[in-house]
């Protein structure tokens, strides 16, 4: 099945178009549109975060860059052999994903980083497709329970087959993947010490694992 990423100027949700347009005029030089994943669609491990932080994502154009969040995963995913390169917050910093593509629920910034539940909707056959479209996947790692939610909307599955658990593996034998549960690498959950960095680590080794293992 072929993806293709949301238009620029994707008329989709009307609050996000609207954002988006103040946002263009507040902050020309930012990206300010629906963010396109970042990695290969041939890699095994697909990570979903929920939308691109204002000055995050929003402003570089690249999934948890220029974003705390992106601070705590890029790093730990270097650590564990899944990039190599230097993080540097920025788009062109030459830093490489390796057999791993990360993606957003909603692509692009909602007003106070809350998406409705519409404006999810709308946006969630983006990542149907592109589920659809990686060849090898085996492992999707949710960050935070939204993302939980719409991983499994978007493969078809009621919430009830497989509840949000920080460190969870999920068998979704019918799609042929694992479903993998994290706390989000938010400042909040960081700084409350609902996630550590230890933690986040303990499940990108997991997935590894789940990889190797084939």
């Amino acid at each position: 099945m072929s993806f293709c990423e949301p238009k620029k100027d994707c008329e989709l949700c009307e609050r996000l178009g609207i954002f988006r347009n103040i946002n263009r005029q507040k902050f020309p030089q930012y990206y300010n549109g629906p963010v396109p994943a970042f990695g290969e669609l041939g890699a095994e491990i697909l990570v979903v975060g929920l939308a691109p932080g204002l000055n995050g994502a929003n402003q570089t154009g690249r999934p948890f860059t220029n974003d705390y969040a992106g601070d705590v995963l890029y790093p730990i995913l270097k650590q564990n052999g899944l990039a190599r390169g230097e993080y540097q917050r920025r788009k062109d910093d030459g830093y490489e994903l390796c057999n791993v593509r990360i993606t957003n629920a909603v692509r692009c910034v909602p007003p106070e980083n809350k998406p409705t539940t519409a404006e999810e909707k709308n946006c969630r056959h983006f990542l149907a497709a592109e589920i659809a479209a990686m060849p090898n996947l085996k492992v999707i790692l949710s960050l935070g329970g939204i993302s939980h939610k719409n991983v499994l909307q978007a493969l078809g599955l009621k919430q009830s087959q497989a509840k949000f658990k920080h460190g969870a593996i999920h068998d979704l034998p019918a799609q042929k993947i694992k479903l993998v549960d994290s706390y989000h690498t938010s400042r909040y959950n960081i700084n409350t010490g609902v996630l550590t960095y230890a933690m986040f680590d303990e499940v990108i080794k997991k997935i590894k694992e789940l990889i190797e293992r084939g």
